[in-house]
């Protein structure tokens, strides 16, 4: 199907339309004649709109005339057309064939680089890698070296899990998954304290290794010591540091705010269409015979179409004709149900609050505030939780 497509488009077609009343025997007739149709659509009982091959629409001509009926073209497709287009514009022609040359030798290059899931590694370093084995903007891609890259990354950090190196387009992407430091996975002999990992009040800290600062009631900061790997020596004035651990219980305050529109515009078709046409390389395109949109409101769709697709090794670079079609639209308010809003913009805050909360905590209360303001509610949702707040945080010497 894609090659008769493609093969209609370089030969050229016309989108018809067909008045009458002898709709029926004309299919048919064209039928016996091997005339082909597609994209056959009725509009009405006495019409039908269909697409035909410029060869087909000379021989269908006869057939029309033979059958009472009418026949207008709607719409011309196809190369043929668009370089009968392109004659009456010779600087636009010549323009766009510069742009298909040049959008071909800009996508042979890598043109940004884009580095996912680091965390722990500074994002900076890992270009200085790339740098370091000529990785950069502007190099062609059949030149990079993928597994070169990554034997350098692997070498210097061994706390990668995962490496993936590839292209997309002009983008170089480069998807980390660094290992977790677990707390069983920390040297216990290196001396550490554990502080807050957010804000809470103090219900219950065990220190099973260091010294308590923080008792029962106390409201604590982010990063403020829970528990000392300090330790004041009994037999002299010195102090010695130890690995400390513990469990530091601590009631947390979560909250979040939803915005809901009350009144909400719902987008009803007209029926009126305007189109563009156009071409694209990769992810570049133009426009042809571009103009200004005739609607206030509209819905934009893009069609893509398969001309042709240039591939060499590592190298994909596909041509296609999109038609950018925007379909008028009437906007119509509709007030929402108040009650049912709340609902919603609850259960929405509700579900993102989850998102933070570590498994092992225990919710204990749940708030829930409105307010209207400018015909947009408010809801906010405030969860108080009890979890383990503490976290390890090394000494240096």
């Amino acid at each position: 199907m894609l090659v008769i497509k493609i093969w209609n488009y370089f030969k050229g077609y016309v989108i018809i339309r067909i008045k009458g009343l002898s709709l029926e025997r004309l299919l048919n007739l064209a039928l016996v004649e091997d005339i082909y149709l597609w994209n056959v659509k009725r509009l009405s009982n006495m019409e039908i709109e269909a697409s035909v091959s410029i060869i087909g629409y000379n021989n269908l001509e006869e057939l029309v005339n033979k059958t009472g009926c009418k026949i207008e073209i709607k719409e011309r497709m196809g190369f043929p057309f668009l370089l009968e287009r392109l004659k009456k514009r010779k600087m636009l022609g010549f323009g766009v064939l510069f742009f298909i040359i040049f959008t071909i030798f800009l996508s042979s290059m890598i043109w940004e680089v884009e580095i996912i899931g680091t965390e722990q590694i500074s994002e900076n370093e890992i270009i200085g890698i790339l740098k370091n084995n000529d990785v950069k903007i502007g190099k062609f891609k059949k030149h990079i070296d993928k597994n070169q890259i990554q034997r350098a990354i692997f070498d210097k950090y061994d706390n990668i899990s995962f490496l993936d190196i590839r292209t997309t387009g002009v983008k170089l992407i480069l998807e980390i998954k660094e290992q977790d430091i677990t707390l069983e996975k920390i040297d216990r002999t290196q001396p550490c304290n554990i502080v807050a990992g957010k804000k809470g009040v103090i219900l219950k800290t065990v220190a099973k290794n260091g010294k308590a600062l923080v008792e029962k009631g106390k409201i604590v900061e982010e990063g403020d010591i829970l528990i000392s790997g300090v330790m004041d020596s009994e037999n002299s004035d010195e102090s010695y540091l130890v690995h400390a651990e513990g469990e530091v219980l601590a009631q947390v305050r979560y909250s979040k705010t939803i915005e809901m529109p009350i009144i909400k515009h719902e987008k009803k078709e007209t029926g009126k269409v305007y189109k563009q046409k156009g071409l694209k390389v990769k992810e570049k395109g133009i426009k042809f015979f571009a103009g200004d949109i005739p609607f206030e409101n509209y819905i934009e769709e893009i069609d893509e179409k398969d001309i042709i697709k240039l591939r060499w090794p590592k190298i994909n670079i596909p041509l296609k004709m999109i038609t950018h079609i925007y379909r008028e639209v009437e906007l119509k308010e509709i007030k929402q149900d108040i009650d049912f809003l709340k609902k919603s913009a609850q259960l929405k805050a509700i579900e993102e609050i989850n998102k933070e909360l570590p498994n092992d905590s225990e919710i204990i209360s749940k708030d829930a505030i409105y307010s209207v303001e400018d015909n947009i509610l408010k809801a906010k949702i405030t969860m108080e939780v009890i979890e383990d707040i503490g976290k390890i945080q090394t000494i240096s010497d």
